[in-house]
């Protein structure tokens, strides 16, 4: 029998443990482990409803988001002052406030007692009346901070105006993506109201021409519209019979622009983002197919000209839950990349629809995400929610200072209708049109503007007397010669004397290019609703571009000249060239050409 030192075992007991013990012990420290884990997951489900941030940002003077403590029984003359308050509020936002309720100025949640909450939101409810809107609760949440406190709660009420004068809020919303990942058949569900039958029935209505319905694929721009009420209920073509029927009902209208997504039509596409000045974008991606083809493009597009943007991914229902995973990481990896420096926000519930809607307005990095399908319907309510709550990128302050200048209107689009005549359609970009207003339009290729008088507006569809800055709309202009007009013309006032220019510089960046860029390349140069070929005539302070360079480029228009600004955004492609900048210096045209008006 060995003799054990003295101390040994007694010392390993205390001190050490066998490789058996030393097994058990991590088992046991493993199975603690688990269970921890799953009581702080359960912890954390059951306060997802449950406010975790003390703060909000400090109450901004401007801006239509307004905090309350509360609003219980208010005297008469505080009454007064509250619903000022809140007509200030709506005209900030051009007709949509947002009250935090339960919310101090400096942002503090404290929360409110569920009869004070009532007798609150009942109190804004008065307000709302008072001045001309209803109010709708996008969503409580409950104020935890004491285990043993009573619960409180704070609230999010939108606040809209009742349409009155078709002066309703008017967002536009560019839907980009590859081809066959869903668009024209998306947008059909949400502004028919009907889901699709799973093989292209929704879309149909969107087509223009015959050829996209035999092909199934949009080659022009298209417009739909989708309604909301003041209660912020939706307003489509399932409960109204025309256009003009979803404007009268309306206190919000989104207008979506169906744009291209096969690479032959990337003019049209570029066309569509730089002339119709899109608040959104909407970029859907196929979940099936992932981030393909001109996907990568178009959000490159969207970004270089600066255009919010949100994605949807569809066709959810034809794959796999993993599938569906995939892409989605596939976007987030897409997102954050450097190029990008985008935070992808996934939307998974109505509280999260309404806390994207209005994080996206506010922080240009942000991106929300949102899986849908048009045939089954899944999330589509989520996507209403989404852009019910979206809120204008513009306030009422800027939109009076454009008021204020002088009139003019971008031509896109040239019709003629029989027994009305020639009709153009574009937008607004500045000052206000009324019906028998007297503009002149131009620049003609011999540089000169030719006098016209708006006969009638139309906006959405529906007759409109007067058109203001940053409203898209169409104008007939009775018997005036079609052919005298062409798409990047401009109608301005007579008082404006507006100067053309054949040669402008511009600060640029190159974006790719296969070589070099050099004097004499050519490129088909976008500026707003002007798209044309163009010449390089300098390069200053450098003899060739690469890849990734900037310079001031001098740009020579090969046709006719152009109407331009000062800093309006540029953008430039042939073949596999790109190059976006800013236009900073115009070399005005021939004086004899300039402001040459004559009567038609």
């Amino acid at each position: 029998m060995l003799a054990v030192p003295l101390g040994g075992s007694a010392s390993h007991g205390r001190h050490g443990l066998s490789s058996g013990a030393k097994k058990t012990s991590k088992k046991c420290r493993a199975r603690r482990s688990k269970r921890g884990r799953r009581r702080r997951s359960k912890k954390s489900n059951r306060s997802d409803n449950k406010c975790q941030q003390p703060f909000l940002p400090p109450e901004a003077e401007e801006g239509n988001i307004e905090y309350k403590l509360k609003l219980v029984s208010p005297t008469q003359y505080r009454f007064e002052h509250l619903a000022t308050q809140l007509k200030w509020r709506l005209q900030e936002g051009r007709g949509e406030a947002v009250y935090q309720i339960g919310v101090e100025d400096n942002g503090l949640l404290v929360g409110l007692s569920q009869a004070d909450m009532e007798a609150s939101i009942a109190t804004l409810k008065k307000m709302a009346d008072k001045v001309g809107a209803d109010i709708t609760v996008l969503r409580e949440r409950e104020v935890d901070y004491e285990p043993d406190a009573s619960t409180r709660r704070i609230a999010e009420v939108l606040v809209r105006k009742v349409p009155d004068d078709q002066q309703f809020l008017d967002l536009r919303v560019a839907v980009l993506g590859n081809v066959d990942s869903g668009k024209s058949t998306l947008l059909g569900v949400l502004t028919q109201g009907e889901l699709d039958n799973g093989r292209g029935r929704a879309r149909l209505n969107l087509f223009r021409h015959l050829h996209e319905i035999q092909t199934g694929r949009t080659s022009s721009i298209s417009f739909e519209i989708l309604g909301f009420n003041s209660r912020g209920q939706v307003v489509d073509y399932s409960h109204s019979r025309s256009a003009e029927e979803i404007c009268e009902s309306s206190s919000k209208m989104i207008t979506f622009m169906d744009l291209a997504g096969h690479h032959k039509y990337l003019k049209t596409t570029i066309f569509g983002l730089t002339s119709y000045c899109p608040d959104f974008a909407m970029l859907v991606v196929s979940a099936n197919t992932g981030v393909a083809g001109t996907s990568r493009e178009h959000l490159g597009l969207a970004m270089a000209l600066k255009v919010p943007i949100f994605v949807v991914v569809s066709k959810v229902d034809v794959c796999s839950r993993g599938t569906v995973d995939k892409t989605l990481r596939q976007l987030e990896r897409l997102l954050k990349q450097p190029g990008c420096n985008k935070v992808p926000l996934m939307v998974s519930n109505p509280d999260d629809a309404v806390a994207a809607a209005q994080q996206f307005a506010q922080s240009a990095c942000i991106t929300p995400i949102l899986t849908v399908s048009s045939v089954s319907g899944e999330s589509l309510e989520l996507l209403k929610v989404f852009l019910n709550v979206l809120p204008p990128l513009s306030n009422s302050k800027e939109q009076e200072e454009l008021m204020q200048q002088l009139t003019e209107f971008q031509v896109d689009e040239i019709y003629s209708v029989p027994e009305v005549g020639t009709v153009v359609g574009g937008t607004l970009y500045s000052g206000v049109c009324r019906e028998g207003e007297r503009l002149v339009v131009g620049p003609t290729d011999q540089g000169h503007f030719l006098r016209l008088r708006v006969a009638s507006i139309q906006r959405n569809r529906s007759a409109c007397r007067l058109l203001r800055a940053g409203q898209a709309a169409t104008l007939a202009l009775g018997n005036f010669d079609r052919s005298l007009l062409r798409k990047g013309m401009v109608m301005v006032s007579p008082k404006m004397k507006p100067t053309v220019c054949r040669e402008f510089e511009a600060a640029i960046v190159l974006l790719f290019h296969a070589k070099t860029f050099r004097r004499g390349s050519q490129v088909t140069a976008h500026v707003g609703n002007v798209r044309q070929t163009a010449v390089v005539q300098s390069l200053y302070g450098k003899d060739e571009l690469r890849t990734g360079e900037r310079a001031v480029v001098g740009f020579r228009f090969i046709k006719h000249p152009e109407y331009l600004r000062t800093g309006a955004k540029l953008l430039f492609r042939e073949g596999v060239t790109k190059g976006i900048g800013h236009v900073t210096r115009l070399l005005p045209a021939d004086q004899n050409h300039r402001q040459n008006q004559n009567p038609y």
